[in-house]
């Protein structure tokens, strides 16, 4: 008894941890590689030097090698319904006249038989979402197709609780506008989180318990 009271609350407190929405590492900021150490300049009587750095005119300001960075704007909205349809009927019958004389003979409506079935069924779902806003992201890789890996996470602390949005994907650098903006329908393999935790979402979740008996409801 101990035993099964033991295994109980243990697997209790596993759907307890289960329903913790804890926030996903591995979105933090790139940061760009050190620059490697120059020689010193020789003097040429110039005003301008290549070796102290510049870029070129036609590179402007966009973002284009690691740990520039990249605002996403958020315009995912995303429509699914569903529905199905499904009838099915089958009748039957049988009748045999046996004789009515002789030592075979017997009622015949004992062999008289039919039977009928019918099936209706129906289902309908639909599901409605769209997330807005705006997530500036780091560039952590540059690729020689002219594409680049980008991440990155915003994170917001409030009164009752915190939330935050994640999003890494591949970008084409061409996309990239001269404000270094980008939609969100351009980031190709996107991974966008928007989760929270506190005290308005664990209102919004069903509690340990009820999940506990609604997996082991057999109805």
């Amino acid at each position: 008894m101990i035993r099964q009271t033991a295994a109980c609350a243990a697997l209790l407190l596993a759907l307890a941890a289960c329903t913790a929405n804890e926030r996903p590492a591995g979105f933090a900021a790139t940061l760009p590689p050190p620059p490697a150490s120059a020689a010193p300049a020789q003097a040429t009587g110039s005003i301008f030097n290549a070796s102290t750095g510049y870029a070129p005119l036609h590179y402007g300001d966009r973002a284009h090698r690691v740990g520039d960075l990249v605002t996403v704007v958020l315009t995912e909205k995303t429509t699914t319904s569903k529905s199905a349809d499904s009838q099915q009927s089958r009748d039957g019958s049988i009748a045999l006249r046996p004789p009515t004389v002789g030592p075979f003979a017997f009622d015949p409506n004992v062999l008289n038989s039919g039977g009928s079935s019918s099936f209706n069924g129906g289902g309908d779902a639909s599901q409605t979402s769209s997330l807005r806003g705006d997530l500036t992201v780091t560039i952590a890789e540059v690729r020689p197709n002219g594409t680049a890996l980008v991440k990155g996470e915003k994170l917001m602390q409030f009164s009752q609780g915190e939330e935050w949005v994640q999003l890494s994907g591949i970008i084409r650098l061409a996309d990239v506008d001269q404000d270094n903006r980008i939609l969100s329908p351009r980031v190709a393999d996107a991974q966008i989180t928007y989760a929270g935790k506190g005290a308005v979402q664990r209102a919004s979740r069903e509690g340990w318990l009820s999940h506990f008996f609604n997996l082991v409801a057999p109805f």
